[in-house]
């Protein structure tokens, strides 16, 4: 199966990079400070949404401010402490592309999303973060920004992502999909192309854009 596109946009965390030790450590600590149980976490989706909505979601509005610039300080500090790694086959993938024919499109705020980035070599030309947006996945808003921002028609952007929520956005924003079977098992993930990780594609450059194949 081959996918033409003009433009690549990539959720980061759990797509690029992954994040899941550094997640959890800060998340657990966060939820522990705000009392917040196993048993109230598990009830709410927290993969690929952003830190505002999850805390929305937990607690009372007066506190939401406060809680989210929480969490983003202990994910920032965290970053250092190795809480961050690419994903097999990102570097490549990424390297074989023009600067101006992807995105990074991330849920994390831009402060967290650079340093995560930074930490591990990757300096997209365009960064689409939670601060840039009013609606998060699964809305197509960050997705569509994404698109404008790069000039080109949601129609010729292929969206890569782990989570069902960011699937989700891309379908609705009018994009062709691909999943990574990173953070959730294959079968819970609805997209054009379902792969391991990003080494399971390779992407051939042309006068018309990128064709993206599965590698043999």
């Amino acid at each position: 199966m081959t996918i033409h596109a003009q433009a690549l946009l990539f959720d980061n965390d759990g797509t690029l990079v992954s994040s899941l030790a550094s997640v959890n450590r800060c998340w657990t600590r966060w939820a522990v400070e705000y009392g917040i149980t196993a048993e109230q976490f598990g009830r709410v989706e927290l993969h690929g949404r952003p830190a505002a909505e999850i805390a929305a979601d937990l607690l009372p509005a007066r506190v939401v401010p406060e809680a989210v610039a929480r969490i983003e300080e202990l994910e920032v500090e965290d970053v250092p402490d190795g809480g961050v790694e690419l994903l097999p086959g990102t570097g490549d993938f990424l390297a074989a592309l023009p600067a101006e024919r992807w995105a990074v499109v991330t849920s994390a705020t831009r402060r967290l999303a650079e340093a995560r980035l930074e930490a591990v070599g990757i300096r997209p030309k365009t960064l689409i973060a939670a601060d840039d947006i009013t609606r998060g996945k699964p809305d197509p808003e960050p997705y569509l920004l994404a698109a404008r921002t790069l000039g080109v028609d949601p129609a010729h952007c292929v969206v890569f992502e782990d989570a069902p929520a960011g699937l989700q956005a891309g379908r609705a924003a009018g994009m062709a999909t691909v999943a990574l079977a990173t953070t959730h098992r294959a079968h819970e993930l609805t997209a054009d192309l379902v792969v391991d990780d990003l080494s399971a594609l390779s992407a051939l450059v042309t006068d018309g854009g990128v064709e993206i194949s599965v590698r043999p």
